[in-house]
């Protein structure tokens, strides 16, 4: 039967990041089934991944794309080895005056799409099998001018230990990845209405550390992978201290 990963958000930022690692340290999978909408940046991933690639241009928001991905799964019969769901964007700005669709997508793509990958994924998972549920550090703690992204990132953390501990009599493992701020393309789009506050921008890290990270602490079984002291530092403090004490406005 054929091992293969998969991989969402493979077009950019550390999906893209993710496909080239993957390839160069899961040398025994047969192939990564790569999922973004922009085609023609998948096909130019071909260049750098060490694996074959299967280039699957689906909208994870589209019921079509999913039922096609359904079928696809069944007709092939794969074992997935490896799920890295890293689709998703986030808005920064004001909820009440931020785009309607901008602001219910980012539910539709960072939850309810990563959702139904895992559900569609575990099926044709055995054991040894690794989940990687990508969320952030935002779902530590609400983040005004930043709430509807916190918020989806809260629920795969929550879901994420859910189904770990479901999944762990099966010999499947999910980690949580939760990373703070990451030096890719997400920030084009997610200051297009506000800018992230300033003393955020100290804490960028680059995306081949926390992919790597992310691999490594999914081998080992980890529930969490976060990356850097900052980021661990705010992890427990979110946990200690009061949530009004953390929040307040950044803009």
């Amino acid at each position: 039967m054929k091992k293969i990963a998969i991989v969402t958000g493979a077009s950019s930022g550390m999906g893209k990041e993710a496909v080239i690692q993957i390839s160069r340290k899961y040398g025994w999978l047969d192939e990564i089934w790569v999922i973004a909408r922009r085609v023609e940046r998948l096909e130019a991933l071909r260049e750098k991944a060490e694996l074959p690639l299967r280039i699957l241009a689906y909208d994870l928001t589209n019921d079509h794309d999913m039922s096609n991905f359904r079928k696809l799964l069944k007709k092939e019969q794969p074992v997935v080895k490896l799920l890295l769901n890293v689709a998703g964007y986030g808005k920064i700005g004001e909820f009440s005056t931020g785009d309607y669709e901008q602001q219910v997508g980012m539910i539709d793509i960072n939850s309810k799409a990563l959702t139904a990958m895992t559900y569609l994924c575990i099926p044709y998972m055995k054991q040894k099998s690794r989940i990687l549920e990508f969320a952030s550090s935002a779902a530590f703690l609400p983040q005004p001018h930043f709430a509807v992204y916190a918020a989806t990132k809260a629920y795969v953390l929550s879901f994420s230990k859910a189904i770990g501990s479901e999944l762990k009599s099966r010999g499947i493992t999910v980690t949580c990845v939760c990373p703070g701020p990451v030096d890719t393309e997400f920030f084009q789009v997610a200051e297009e209405q506000e800018k992230m506050a300033r003393y955020k921008k100290r804490f960028l890290v680059d995306k081949e550390g926390v992919v790597a990270k992310a691999l490594y602490d999914a081998r080992k079984g980890k529930e969490k992978s976060v990356y850097g002291l900052p980021m661990k530092a705010l992890m427990v403090a979110s946990k200690v201290l009061p949530h009004k004490v953390l929040v307040h406005n950044h803009k």
